[in-house]
């Protein structure tokens, strides 16, 4: 073998073992930082549709809700033409709980969830949602880092920032709104347990909808 490719030849497995360690550190970072009930809820940053800045690091000290949201999903329409959204979240804000719906469709599904600050100003409107903020997500970046997965998804995180519910917001995985009324609220009853000093009963359910439609 010549020395030329000899040479070349260590040049192209020092390039595949660069790129191995690049993949490995970027699932390690991903795994650390993976929303994990019982864990610290993974940090973010984000604006809304206000135009505002949104982190949870804001919220030290009072219990969250995340919601992740598609208004053409007939999942979540389920909760929001039933009125059931809008009450839990007119009752647990009333109660001092921040809840921040997040939008994380793309721009690429423009007919399937995604929507400017102005569209979504214009839907929480029509619909009488009482969301604390609206947070807009397009790259999709909180939602991967929480392996948000379906609209609903929904996350309880504690005043000490821990994640203490993730799943589905309720017990009936349909799109049925008469199912709202006798349907078993996760999110409410780790909400109800928690305030009360309590510890959550159902931390984690498997969650349904409609798949969050991230870009590429």
């Amino acid at each position: 073998m010549s020395w030329e490719r000899y040479i070349r030849r260590i040049g192209a497995w020092r390039a595949l073992v660069s790129i191995a360690v690049g993949v490995i550190a970027l699932v390690w970072v991903m795994v650390a930082h993976a929303a994990t009930v019982g864990q610290a809820a993974p940090t973010f940053n984000g604006k809304d549709s206000q135009g505002k800045a949104q982190s949870l690091a804001q919220y030290r000290g009072k219990y969250v809700v995340l919601e992740w949201t598609n208004q053409t999903c007939p999942f979540t329409k389920k909760h929001y033409d039933s009125g059931n959204m809008q009450t839990l979240q007119q009752e647990w804000t009333g109660k001092g709980v921040v809840w921040l719906t997040v939008l994380s469709s793309s721009p690429s599904h423009a007919d399937d969830g995604y929507l400017t600050a102005a569209q979504e100003n214009e839907h929480i409107a029509e619909v009488h949602a009482h969301p604390t903020a609206a947070v807009l997500d397009p790259s999709g970046e909180i939602g991967r880092l929480y392996s948000a997965k379906t609209t609903p998804h929904m996350f309880v995180i504690d005043p000490q920032g821990k994640l203490i519910y993730a799943g589905a917001i309720d017990d009936k995985a349909t799109t049925d709104t008469s199912d709202v009324k006798g349907a078993k609220n996760y999110v409410s009853a780790a909400l109800t347990e928690a305030m009360a000093g309590q510890p959550v009963e159902t931390a984690s359910t498997r969650p349904y909808g409609c798949s969050v439609k991230y870009g590429e």
